[in-house]
């Protein structure tokens, strides 16, 4: 019996440290986010688009992306060099920590650049199955986080994370009621995510792969699918070089440059 009392005891003790050394919800998608955030890189990459029937068309792409204001602001730009159709169009995102992000477009046809506005955020990228928000990472305080458990995929253990808007106009603006997550528990790379539209049925699925570590605790998923269950068609993202560099020059992240032919 006092085997029993002290056994039990020992457990009582025990159970608070084991329930700190489990991160929040909130914490591991912060987590997630620190280690996205490389100093500056370049990189080639290719979109492949894909119809219900399976045909395919293609975009050559070329990136760059940069972390200012300590870290805080990273700003980002997308350039597409090929096929001729699509040629010289462009994306700017300035990817705020604390506030909306802000997304400019260049079109070449009309040789003007514009805004992208919040209600086109949720909108297709360039004809793909990702869309212009995918492009940069979502504020952290515009949704509310849960912890599912834990689930492997593709051999990797993850934590299960539910993600869901903080309010109606957050959730129209990106056409998503909420989103199943995993994020790897060793990297915090996010190898799945369940995108659920606003009648609660599932609309894409995001898988991730080729993980690489680009600079010490800094990870990237190298190819992205973005998987349509309501069309049937796919998109895959796939970067073909790329390279670390912390001083990419900052005049490539501003609307001249964009405009730049």
């Amino acid at each position: 019996m006092i085997k029993n009392i002290l056994l039990l005891t020992s457990y009582m003790l025990l159970f608070p440290l084991m329930a700190q050394s489990q991160p929040s919800a909130r914490e591991i998608m912060q987590k997630a986010r620190e280690v996205s955030k490389i100093p500056g890189m370049e990189a080639i990459s290719t979109l492949s688009i894909y119809d219900s029937r399976g045909r395919e068309r293609t975009r050559e792409i070329s990136m760059a992306s940069r972390l200012f204001d300590n870290g805080s602001t990273e700003k980002r730009i997308v350039r597409f060099l090929a096929p001729a159709e699509v040629k010289g169009t462009g994306m700017l995102v300035f990817d705020y920590d604390d506030r909306a992000d802000d997304m400019w477009i260049y079109m070449p046809a009309l040789r003007k650049t514009r805004r992208i506005v919040s209600a086109e955020k949720g909108q297709s990228f360039m004809g793909s199955e990702f869309s212009n928000a995918d492009m940069a990472a979502p504020n952290l305080d515009d949704y509310r986080y849960q912890l599912l458990g834990s689930e492997t995929q593709d051999g990797t253990d993850c934590w299960k994370i539910e993600v869901v808007p903080v309010n109606e106009e957050i959730a129209d603006e990106s056409g998503v009621s909420h989103k199943i997550t995993w994020i790897g528990k060793k990297d915090y790379v996010t190898r799945k995510s369940e995108y659920y539209d606003l009648d609660n049925d599932l609309w894409k699925i995001l898988t991730t792969s080729d993980i690489r570590e680009i600079t010490t605790g800094k990870y990237m998923a190298a190819m992205m699918q973005m998987e349509n269950i309501g069309n049937e068609r796919k998109s895959v993202f796939k970067m073909d070089r790329l390279q670390y560099s912390p001083d990419v020059k900052q005049e490539y992240f501003t609307v001249m440059y964009l405009e730049k032919p």
